[in-house]
């Protein structure tokens, strides 16, 4: 098992954890987290769509790209997500530096072509709807993909994966990039959402606000929002909604 480090600097976590069946809390510190205790999940966002999430000694990284610095800190990756092949999603120079040997790889199959030989060993594919288990965490790949005519030449269906994995009793969905589709809106019990708005790529802050009073996920996490008002999609939420919107720091 790998040590849980906490990060450092200017890194923001977000630790969630379970104290009674029904409530979360929120403390927007970065401090290490009990690796025994697994009701506790830390966010830690890097950039953009890249971020880590550290939970009952495992370390999770989805999309990691950037600089690789930024995931110094961190223990190496017991479980690397990636939703699809672009520039802002994948980045195989920084794989390599939060992967080590013992490290599992989710990707659908448009990622994994793209992979050299040795992440293609430690790779489980995966396609839209189908459910794994991969570094003992079991794993659901959700459709993630364009609706809206002009915009089906970023993200066409099956390409890419969204997820939604299964930590103790929390069930996190990450969902890509994508719009508020139908598979989006079926969700069942999610507990953190993290949801994509900015155009031409993903949604509307619109879109994204009337996909989650949908699914009404306990908490949501903006991500991928870049040049989008999130302000304006936490109101459109709102506070009668029964969902909670974290706001996080995701650019400088």
């Amino acid at each position: 098992m790998k040590p849980n480090l906490k990060t450092a600097g200017n890194l923001f976590a977000l630790i969630i954890c379970c104290t009674f069946a029904s409530s979360l809390i929120f403390a927007q510190t970065p401090e290490k987290t009990d690796s025994t205790d697994a009701d506790i999940i830390e966010i830690h966002p890097i950039q953009h769509a890249s971020f880590v999430m550290t939970w009952n000694g495992k370390t999770i990284h989805v999309d990691p790209v950037g600089d690789e610095k930024a995931y110094a800190s961190f223990a190496k990756a017991d479980l690397l997500l990636l939703t699809h092949d672009h520039g802002d999603h994948l980045n195989e120079k920084v794989i390599n530096a939060v992967a080590d040997e013992d490290t599992q790889i989710v990707a659908p199959a448009t990622v994994f072509s793209k992979l050299n030989e040795n992440n293609k060993l430690r790779t489980i594919v995966m396609t839209n709807s189908e459910q794994k288990v991969a570094s003992g965490i079991p794993i659901e790949a959700i459709p993630m993909h364009n609706l809206t005519q002009e915009r089906l030449r970023y993200h066409p269906k099956g390409n890419g994966n969204g997820y939604v994995a299964t930590l103790g009793k929390k069930r996190v969905y990450i969902a890509g990039d994508t719009e508020d589709i139908p598979e989006m809106r079926a969700l069942k019990n999610i507990d953190i959402a993290f949801i994509p708005m900015n155009l031409p790529y993903t949604m509307t802050v619109q879109q994204a606000a009337e996909a989650v009073k949908v699914f009404k996920p306990k908490v949501v996490i903006p991500y991928h929002y870049r040049g989008s008002d999130v302000e304006e999609f936490k109101r459109l939420v709102g506070n009668d909604s029964g969902i909670e919107v974290r706001l996080l720091a995701w650019y400088p």
